[in-house]
């Protein structure tokens, strides 16, 4: 009689437990609303919301570890947006190499492939900062590390295909996020993306200069960066006003003469970088003869006084470290402009960071991605500017390489994109990013000329072109 009153009770027991943890149960139902499912994610948090017609927009944190090979050395708060259309579209991952917009945007295979669209601020870019900084855990690995944590946490609810994509020093970081983790991606769009391989080595970079756009061109160009050095001296007395009305200090390149030198040799490079042919015609033609004021003008539209200052350089140290010890960083000459009239020559990174900061450059790195690329690109498509600077030194592909291509832009500077390309390799190279997402109908699939975005361009949205940094 005792056995069978304890083996009641027993029973009694066991039903009460399943019967309250299935009233748990009940009472906490899965989110459904996407941002309360974004919310559940460990270590996302809600930063705001911004309405958009279409989408849902999220700006949100995610805690990542400072260290991906030693996460118990501390953390800090990452800067993540999310445009959000529907989890049975696929993903696009996107990052610019620096800040992150706060603002809806949608990149060109966002739009290719009608889907949501992930955006990472890169590491050390504040407010994406460690507190306190250690600067020798910003390096490619790890900003690839920070990559792999936010798909593995959003892939369950994204669970579609995912590209990355990112223009410049966001197509670098897209390249170097697919050598490391060649399993996250189905596919990936590498805009303008530079390929420093052998820093040392840049005569590429010359080689371009001398044969860009038009003679005529290159030479107003030419006349007008020359000149800005002979009228030093009255110009940079005008520069130090201007740097006084504004508060600018020059403590981390070292001086206003260092700052205006290194603005005037810009100028050239800013130009083809940000500008078309048919702007030459906003460039004096004349430049020994123009007025100071042209001169200065010209120097400071294109280039941008401002930039070389304390100021102007503070928010891209991450970038000059990064410059300083993988990335590697263009050093030209100037065969027009004769020697006495250049103090510096093209500086190199270490003069755009803080000297608090130590810098060691990493003479493999570069070499490792190169050649990771050559022989086992996947599903990688690389998108050039013709007349783009940054373009002179591209990534190119071996015999190793699958179903990965590289494209040049006719006439198009740092903003090239594949509605630039001609219409063959427009539509091939939309149909492969169709492919690559999943969605490819089975006549595109049958004949890539039909290929076009799925959905329609947004003024809003898709507004186009190279943020202006003069920086990859």
């Amino acid at each position: 009689m005792r056995k069978a009153l304890r083996w009641l009770l027993a029973l009694t027991v066991l039903i009460g437990t399943v019967s309250t943890a299935g009233a748990a149960t009940a009472a906490q139902p899965e989110a459904t609303d996407i941002k309360d499912r974004l919310l559940s994610i460990p270590g996302m948090s809600l930063i705001e919301e911004k309405p958009y017609p279409g989408y849902r927009f999220f700006v949100l944190n995610y805690t990542q570890p400072v260290d991906h090979r030693g996460p118990s050395k501390g953390t800090f708060q990452q800067r993540v947006t999310v445009l959000h259309k529907d989890v049975s579209r696929p993903t696009v991952f996107y990052t610019g190499g620096y800040n992150v917009s706060t603002n809806p945007s949608r990149r060109e295979p966002t739009q290719i492939v009608d889907g949501n669209q992930v955006s990472m601020e890169y590491r050390f870019f504040t407010p994406s900062r460690p507190s306190p900084a250690d600067w020798t855990k910003l390096d490619i690995w790890q900003a690839a590390s920070d990559q792999h944590r936010i798909f593995k946490a959003l892939k369950p609810l994204y669970s579609k295909n995912w590209i990355s994509t990112g223009g410049s020093k966001g197509g670098m970081t897209a390249t170097y996020y697919e050598r490391f983790y060649p399993r996250d991606m189905d596919g990936v769009v590498a805009y303008v993306a530079p390929n420093d391989v052998v820093n040392d080595q840049d005569k590429a970079y010359d080689r371009f200069f001398a044969g860009v756009g038009t003679k005529e061109c290159r030479d107003r160009l030419n006349g007008v960066q020359r000149e800005a050095l002979v009228r030093r001296e009255p110009l940079e007395q005008r520069y130090q006003a201007y740097a006084a009305e504004n508060g600018y200090t020059f403590d981390t390149v070292g001086s206003l003469d260092k700052a205006y030198e290194a603005t005037v040799l810009d100028y050239v490079w800013g130009f083809w970088q940000y500008s078309l042919l048919s702007d030459c015609d906003t460039i004096p033609a004349d430049a020994r003869n123009a007025t100071d004021d042209e001169i200065w003008n010209s120097i400071d539209t294109v280039a941008g006084f401002s930039f070389y200052t304390d100021q102007g350089l503070a928010p891209y140290t991450p970038y000059y470290y990064q410059a300083g010890t993988q990335l590697g960083a263009p050093t030209i000459v100037f065969p027009h402009i004769e020697k006495k009239y250049i103090r510096y020559g093209y500086l190199p990174p270490r003069y755009f960071v803080p000297r608090s900061i130590p810098m060691k450059f990493q003479q493999g790195a570069m070499r490792d991605v190169d050649s990771w690329v050559r022989h086992n690109a996947r599903h990688m498509l690389f998108v050039y500017g013709e007349n783009d600077p940054w373009g002179a030194e591209q990534f190119r592909l071996g015999k190793g390489a699958r179903d990965s291509y590289v494209f040049t832009a006719p006439g198009a500077n740092h903003g090239a994109n594949v509605a630039g390309l001609p219409e063959k390799q427009k539509a091939f190279a939309t149909a492969r990013i169709l492919k690559w997402a999943g969605v490819a109908s089975t006549a595109v699939e049958a004949d890539p000329a039909l290929a076009e975005p799925l959905a329609r361009y947004d003024a809003r949205l898709d507004k186009r072109g190279a943020e202006r940094t003069l920086r990859p």
